[in-house]
């Protein structure tokens, strides 16, 4: 077990090639079990941690699409924004579909950055922007849905 510790602590790239390379083997016994359960584990936190994040990025774009709509105008960055956090959480979902169930709680427990950070970037006032998602989340995930315009007289990407 020494070794396979100091494999892992030195050359973790190393590490990774040589339990792949037993895993298809079925070298059970000669596998590092816990840094190698400890590294899937991290894997889901991983992919959690990068669906939240995605998903706050959209809500404050979203945000700032609706509640200044005057930077529509100018801010075609926001568009993009949207397009990408939108695209990048469809790929997560598609690769992790368990995920799927995380999304309510994730958008509930980052929301209230995304707002802080559309008050400080709009300049508009905190109270501007309501305390909870004013979205649902499949409204979030619609790639046809832009807040505060009909889906029917939404500019053209």
């Amino acid at each position: 077990m020494g070794t396979k510790t100091a494999l892992y602590d030195q050359d973790f790239y190393t590490w990774t090639q040589e339990q792949a390379a037993l895993l298809r083997e079925g070298a059970v016994h000669e596998l590092d079990l816990t840094n190698l359960a400890e590294e899937i584990e991290s894997l889901g936190k991983s992919d959690r941690r990068a669906l939240g994040s995605h998903l706050r990025n959209l809500v404050l774009h979203l945000l700032k699409w609706h509640y200044q709509p005057s930077g529509r105008l100018t801010g075609q960055s926001w568009r993009s924004s949207i397009r990408n956090a939108r695209a990048e959480i469809a790929v997560l979902l598609e690769d992790s579909h368990r995920l799927e169930r995380e999304v309510a709680g994730l958008l509930a427990r980052w929301y209230p950055l995304a707002r802080l950070d559309a008050a400080d970037e709009t300049g508009l006032p905190l109270a501007t922007f309501p305390e909870t998602c004013p979205w649902k989340r499949n409204e979030v995930l619609d790639p046809d849905f832009w807040p505060g315009e009909d889906s029917d007289t939404a500019p053209l990407p």
